[in-house]
């Protein structure tokens, strides 16, 4: 994704085009960017031979999926529906695992039936519930058990996952007498040990403190783990910096903990797979001046894109053509929906704008469509992934018809 003769690219398409074929606001792929990520994730950890679970919940796009099955990974889920996104796609069962604070049993009974490689279980009801079902259809289960590790990731507390005080996972106390159960029962199989301390982790610390914690604890219950799910969470920088998460390091922190239990690793990333690959296209419907405040609405709001107002996320905000002619205005970037928060971003010397002008909002593969919704009944933007020259329609444009 690059500018050429100041009009914005993805790869060797002129942006400008999507917009007269599929209209504002849209959703645009890179699938260059896409294998390239995947290819550096396996790279950074090529002494691990993980198994790399894509988190389905990052992009639940199927035709995004589909390619990233092509280029090898499996997939973490978190419910029914993304078990079933991910069989379609055509990923291996034995390649799928999943997860979830509440998973249903009507849930439980489909992952079961699709002898999918391992449900990581995070309470005593649920493992309860898993041999009961398990039983009753004369099976053994291979499950894992999420631990939580009370480490503080160092990250917004809103997707903080490994602090005692939060939802995911259960305490050692519980994890050992879990263990102790499961040793019992002819229907559950314990293959696995669990966890996720959060997203958008830059330093290494909070993952030695975590694995610290994971060797303690296998030491101390001398139990042999055929897998240890480490989750996700290697952050990405939205500001267009050099802020890069130290892969090799933890590694490296890997092997010193964990190398000696020979248990194969399972990372399950997703804003690191395909964050970057993504940008929304939007057009300004009008430009108000409202006080001190110039406010430029788009046709994008934080239905198309809720991190925004979910989490206070800020993207980049870039011009769809570069011109030399730069505002002194202070531009606020807003959305059409009535809500205070349906705002993206506030810029001073931005380049000069008028109505009906297109902006590129970025890096917004991961958490963008797949947290989309229709609020104020508004339909969702069309999805487009781009290969080289080829424009391909990874989802249509909904139709208010679909909704209403």
């Amino acid at each position: 994704m690059k500018y050429i003769n100041n009009n914005f690219f993805v790869e060797k398409v002129n942006s400008k085009k999507l917009v007269k074929n599929f209209g504002t606001p849209i959703y645009c792929y890179s699938h260059e960017k896409l294998k390239k990520n995947i290819n550096n994730f396996k790279s950074n950890f090529s002494k691990l031979k993980p198994l790399i679970c894509f988190s389905i919940k990052s992009n639940s796009n199927l035709n995004i999926i589909r390619e990233i099955k092509k280029l090898g990974l499996g997939a973490d889920v978190v419910s029914k529906g993304e078990l079933l996104q991910a069989i379609k796609a055509g990923i291996n069962p034995k390649k799928i695992v999943f997860s979830g604070v509440g998973k249903t049993y009507s849930e439980l009974k489909y992952a079961i039936d699709k002898k999918i490689l391992l449900i990581n279980s995070e309470s005593k009801s649920e493992v309860i519930e898993i041999n009961k079902i398990a039983k009753s259809k004369n099976k053994i289960v291979d499950i894992g058990i999420r631990l939580n590790p009370n480490t503080d990731a160092k990250t917004l507390n809103k997707i903080s996952t490994g602090k005692k005080g939060d939802k995911f996972g259960v305490n050692e106390k519980t994890f050992i007498e879990l263990v102790n159960y499961i040793k019992k029962s002819k229907n559950i199989n314990l293959r696995c040990l669990s966890v996720h301390i959060g997203s958008q982790i830059f330093e290494n610390k909070p993952y030695e403190k975590m694995l610290k914690v994971i060797d303690r604890i296998i030491s101390k219950i001398n139990f042999k783990f055929d897998f240890i799910d480490l989750g996700g969470g290697m952050g990405i920088s939205y500001k267009n910096d050099n802020i890069k998460f130290n892969y090799k390091s933890y590694q490296e922190s890997i092997i010193k903990y964990l190398g000696k239990y020979n248990s194969k690793i399972i990372f399950e990333p997703g804003r690191s797979i395909v964050a970057n690959t993504g940008i929304l296209i939007s057009k300004i419907i009008y430009i108000k001046k409202n006080q001190s405040k110039n406010f430029v609405i788009l046709d994008a709001g934080m239905n198309d894109l809720m991190r925004p107002a979910l989490y206070g996320a800020k993207h980049r905000i870039i011009p769809i053509n570069k011109t030399n002619k730069i505002s002194n205005k202070t531009y606020e970037f807003v959305g059409p929906i009535c809500e205070s928060t349906d705002k993206f971003l506030t810029i001073k010397k931005f380049q000069k704008l008028k109505e009906k002008d297109l902006i590129i909002i970025c890096d917004v593969g991961a958490y963008g469509s797949s947290l989309s919704s229709n609020y104020n009944l508004r339909s969702k933007p069309a999805e487009i992934l781009i290969k080289g020259s080829r424009i391909i329609v990874a989802k249509k444009r909904q139709k208010l018809k679909d909704i209403i």
